[in-house]
């Protein structure tokens, strides 16, 4: 009799048979919490400035802009770009005593020395009517606003300072239109108005005293006498920042915000002519003595696209 055929094996039973065929709601939630995690926790790329409500993302690579042409005059000084405030100073001495550990020995030295510097009562002047300041610094840094006045006439030639005649007897050669540092919280159109007067006021004068047409510069009250003599052109302001060295002081680097306005004056000569800045810097506690000021420009007119 033939043995009987083998009984089929079992059925494959599961490693884990509580987990045949269930689906855990604890570990659905496991899962789902795990993945808000995960993602909750990793970082934003750092290269990629984010706008609200995603509305734009690019690079974040800012720019510091320098330039910036055709705009219209500002009503008040910008902020003074100095961060640091300016140390006081009682005197030109205190002045000298903190800057000489903070540059150069032999460029210190050069101040007022070398033809066409300034020395250190020109720079406490400065500071102490609000023109310049000086950064806590090593080496300090001097910030300066300076109006520049490009005077044109309609034959396209502009008016240029050539060189000037300091107290001391120095020259100092300019080549540059007609320049003026900012007061504290003047506006452009004023400080214009200021330049034209305290530079060219002398020559204009004398051509008004011959042209009863012409305002009168004297008068600081009558914005219209000034306006009949002074146009600035509209659309030509501009704004830009340089830095470099100061002619002004050796090894002082400066930094300054300029204004810049084409303009035309009446009342000016058709050749090169000279003016006199009389008391430059005013009356100052008598620290103004021993400082170097401008006593006479000398102007030429050159073609407009020559500088």
């Amino acid at each position: 009799m033939s043995p009987p055929p083998p009984s089929p094996p079992p059925p494959h039973e599961p490693l884990y048979p509580h987990l045949k065929n269930q689906t855990s709601l604890p570990d659905v939630i496991f899962a789902a919490f795990s993945l808000f995690i995960l993602f909750s926790t990793s970082p934003r790329p750092t290269s990629i400035f984010f706008l609200p409500n995603n509305k734009l993302a690019f690079p974040f690579n800012p720019r510091k802009f320098l330039k910036s042409h055709n705009m219209s005059l500002p009503l008040r000084n910008p902020p003074n770009p100095s961060r640091h405030p300016t140390p006081p100073f009682a005197t030109p001495q205190s002045l000298s005593e903190w800057l000489r550990p903070r540059l150069s020995s032999d460029s210190f030295a050069s101040w007022g020395v070398k033809p066409g510097t300034k020395n250190v009562h020109n720079l406490w002047l400065e500071i102490a009517e609000g023109e310049t300041s000086l950064a806590d610094s090593t080496p300090p840094v001097r910030t300066v606003e300076v109006v520049i006045v490009r005077i044109i006439r309609n034959d396209d030639k502009m008016l240029v300072e050539s060189h000037q005649e300091l107290s001391n007897g120095a020259i100092r050669y300019r080549s540059r239109p007609l320049s003026e540092k900012m007061k504290p919280g003047e506006s452009v159109e004023a400080a214009v108005f200021r330049a034209v007067k305290e530079e060219l006021g002398s020559i204009i004068k004398s051509t008004a005293c011959r042209n009863s047409n012409l305002g009168n510069l004297d008068n600081d009250h009558d914005s219209n006498n000034i306006r009949g003599i002074v146009k600035i052109l509209p659309g030509s302001y501009v704004q830009k920042v340089e830095e470099r060295v100061s002619a002004s002081y050796p090894g002082l680097p400066a930094c300054y915000l300029l204004h810049t306005v084409d303009a035309e004056v009446a009342g000016l000569p058709e050749g090169e002519f000279s003016t006199e800045e009389v008391n430059e810097y005013g009356d100052s506690d008598g620290a103004n003595v021993d400082a170097v000021s401008c006593k006479k420009h000398y102007w030429k007119w050159v073609d407009f696209d020559s500088l």
